[in-house]
């Protein structure tokens, strides 16, 4: 019969911090637009090229206009939601047009007859280049309605 030789128990230690102290550092918080830059790196979609000059053209209609992450989407407001891209359709570029002011704008780009939004589609670079000028425009005139509305109150 084989003899067992007892060893004495180890107490088992949880690994700790290297400092007894030491607090974890939080990284940064990315900024609204680092969101959407990096949303952008990774997106997979084959009219990345164009939602990029889309993206390019409405940050730059006015620069009352800030970019932001919601609806996992890239999206745009000025003291209220203003537009979001629509990512997940793969056949064109859709940007849909939610504050309700958008209604009361006429544009020949500008599809859809909902309650409160409209749709913007661009099916290709030539198309956006197309639709640049137009598209402005109506970010800008959604822009002057809001001030006149905030105005108002």
């Amino acid at each position: 019969m084989a003899t067992r030789i007892k060893t004495p128990l180890k107490k088992s230690v949880k690994p700790g911090p290297a400092e007894p102290n030491a607090k974890k550092k939080a990284l940064p918080k990315l900024t609204d637009a680092e969101q959407v830059a990096s949303y952008m790196l990774e997106l997979k979609h084959p009219l990345k090229a164009e939602m990029e000059a889309v993206r390019v053209i409405i940050k730059n209609a006015n620069k009352k206009i800030s970019e932001r992450i919601k609806w996992k989407a890239p999206s745009y407001h000025y003291q209220e939601d203003i537009v979001t891209f629509n990512g997940w359709a793969t056949e064109n570029v859709h940007l849909v047009f939610h504050h309700p002011g958008i209604v009361k704008i006429e544009s020949p780009i500008l599809e859809g007859n909902y309650p409160t939004r409209r749709m913007v589609y661009f099916t290709g670079m030539d198309d956006v280049k197309k639709k640049k000028k137009e598209l402005k425009n109506v970010l800008n005139q959604l822009v002057g309605l809001i001030d006149t509305n905030n105005e108002k109150k």
